[in-house]
This record gives structure tokens, sequence and C-alpha cells, in this order.
């Protein structure tokens, strides 16, 4: 998922990155959908205020990528009032990574280091969990956050090998047969989960997203409504800019440098998250290895270069992208148009761009994008 700058004036490029040695996969889910995490709809600024908003712009590091929140001030909240709001947001954030990484001791560690075990955890932990099986049993089990157990089978980013080697077939399907979100138990009114003995699971997948929209949340309950929260290749837009024109984002060429865009897509009150081949992986002999694996081969997905999912909210949309990619244009499509308010954007692996119904009109092709492995 993702390495650009956001440009306030134009379009949002947007960064995606994942910790740098875990690869993604698709989730499953459990017999009841969550309920709905959208933040709720941005306010209107009052008619008779006349001072002018001021942009806010603040960068920080979270969850092992970028953090950055555009806002601007109202009525409501004033410069410093804004500023003090992101900076809640961002420690928001900050306080969801230490419940979730799997890098150092933490709740949903400790379900990697008690596996079989039942584990207290709370409700932040409850909400992924379940938003993951619901995401796995909704996309046939292509994204399936069990897919940690194999780490140490696949190595992108920072723990890849100076000269990156292709795992035997052995070694893969041992380490597939431990991956099955359906072994993942929940019980809400104990506050506990379990994962089935062996297994580890990561959330890198969807993580971010939930954490964007606790952002959003944070930013609102403070009475900022009109911004952007951005954590890695996760976004989302709030309201509209100072001019009353909505927030225009950049999808990233997959094939082109950090800051191509071959399309752009609006975002009003809607987030979007971008699944890439090409953030975390390596190519050899004339064939390219990345960070998202399916979970039905234990091998990279092969159908897409790149999918950007537009829905209500940020952790639907980073629940669905690796799906769809694994899924591939027909298949995502489909998958797509049977969820509400989500829209798709889809480079395949034939470099053919797919646009679902819901954002035709919000996207504008602006170039083909780069064709190469």
């Amino acid at each position: 998922m993702r390495h650009t700058a956001l440009l306030i004036s134009a379009c949002l490029g947007v960064l995606h990155c994942e910790r740098p040695d875990a690869p993604r996969v698709a989730a499953p889910s459990d017999a009841h959908t969550p309920p709905p995490t959208a933040p709720a709809p941005s306010a209107t600024p009052s008619p008779n205020w006349n001072a002018p908003p001021v942009k806010v712009d603040v960068s920080a590091k979270a969850m092992g990528t970028e953090v950055r929140v555009i806002a601007f001030s109202n009525p409501n909240a004033d410069e410093k009032q804004t500023r003090a709001a992101i900076d809640a947001a961002v420690a928001e954030i900050r306080r969801l990574e230490d419940v979730m990484t799997t890098w150092r001791p933490s709740e949903l560690q400790s379900l990697n280091d008690q596996s079989g075990q039942w584990v207290s955890v709370g409700p932040d932990s409850l909400d992924v969990l379940e938003k993951s099986l619901w995401a796995g049993k909704t996309s046939k089990g292509t994204f399936d956050i069990t897919f940690a157990s194999m780490n140490d089978v696949w190595k992108f980013g920072d723990a890849a090998d100076p000269e990156p080697k292709l795992p035997s077939k052995a070694e893969i399907d041992k380490r597939r047969k431990l991956v099955d979100y359906t072994k993942i138990e929940l019980d809400r009114a104990g506050k506990r989960a379990r994962i089935g003995k062996g297994q580890r699971i990561d959330v890198g997948g969807i993580a971010k997203g939930y954490a964007v929209d606790a952002a959003a949340r944070v930013l609102k309950r403070e009475k900022v409504t009109d911004f952007l929260v951005q954590a890695g290749g996760d976004l989302f837009g709030s309201g509209k800019k100072p001019d009353g024109s909505p927030w225009v984002s950049g999808i990233r060429d997959p094939r082109g440098s950090a800051t191509t865009f071959f399309a752009t897509i609006e975002l009003t009150d809607h987030a979007f998250s971008t699944a890439g081949d090409y953030a975390r992986s390596f190519v050899k002999d004339g064939k390219r290895y990345h960070h998202i694996i399916d979970p039905r081969t234990g091998w990279p997905a092969t159908a897409c270069r790149s999918v950007t999912i537009w829905a209500a909210d940020a952790l639907t949309a980073d629940a669905v992208d690796d799906a769809v990619f694994i899924l591939g244009p027909v298949e995502g499509l489909a998958l797509v148009e049977s969820l509400p308010d989500v829209g798709a954007v889809i480079v395949d692996a034939k470099n053919q761009v797919h646009v679902s119904q819901r954002v035709t009109g919000k996207v504008k092709i602006t170039q083909t994008p780069t064709d190469a492995p």
C-alpha cells in the first residue's frame, strides 16, 4: 500500500506501508457483521462566522508509518483548539498501536504467545478481530489475519534477504495448514479471545483503518469538521475544503514513482485504502513477488497490481482492499458491488483499469498506468 505526499490544493497522494516484514493476506469472519464504524457526518460551520479558516497540518510517526492530519479551523474550534484536537487524534492512534502491535508485548501479541488459550482483550481488540472475521467470511477466506503463521516463510521489506530467494513448496504447504481464520474464537461477554494452537495473527492489514476512524471520531468530538486523516495508505476525508470543493486524493501508479498518480478520487465523509504489490516486493527472474499473500495458495497473489477501495469508513476500506486484490477484478468487483457504500478502482495484472459503479463520476483517470513487471 503506498508512499507519497498529501497535496491539499490539488490531489492527495497516499502513503501506504505496513510493518516492514509482514506479508499481508485477506481475513475471514464471524457469523455476524460488527456494527458500523463510520465517523459521524461532518457538521456545518456557522454562517455568521467571518474569520477565515486556518489550515493546520501535522505529521507524525505511528503504527510503523507516516501519520498526517490536515484540518481547518471553524466557528467552534479555532486554530489553537484545532491543533489540540489533532494532537489528541494522533495520541489515539498511538494508543491503539500499543494495543494491537505484534512487534512488542500487547493484547494481540498475548494471543500469539498463548495460542490455543483464552486471553483477556479489550473492546478495541475485539472490534478489530470481529471485523477481521467479517472480512474473512465475506471474502471467501481471502482475507485471513492468521497469515502471520507464515511470516518467516516469506520475507519482505527490512526483513528481506540481501539476495531474495523463494521458499520451497514444502515450507509453504507446511505453514499454510496453520492459516485458518475459522479457528479464531471471540467471547465478547467475557472480554476474551482465542486463536488456534500454533497459529499467529497480525492485524497490519486492517488496524490502520480502525485507527484512522478512531482519530476522526476524536476530531469530530472536539468540533473539528473539515479534515483529512492519513495513516499509511488509509485515508478519511471529512467535510470539504474552505472553497466548498470536495477533498481529492491521487491514486498511485503501481509501476510509477512514489509521486506518480494515474487517477484521482473524491472524498467527502468517506475513506479509501489502497493495496499494491509495489511497497514491499522483489523481482526475481522477471517475476514480481510481494507481501500480499493468497491464503489459498501461500504464494503472492497475481491477479492485480493495485486495488483502491472507497468506503464510508476506513476500517471497511482497509478490510476489503486486500481481499479484492487477491480475488481479482471479476470476483473482486462482484464483492464490492455486494457491499453497501463501497467502490473500487483496480489495476489488474494486465495493467487494465476497472472502476466500480459507485465511484463512477468520482474517479478521474488522468493517465494510463505504467506497464512493467
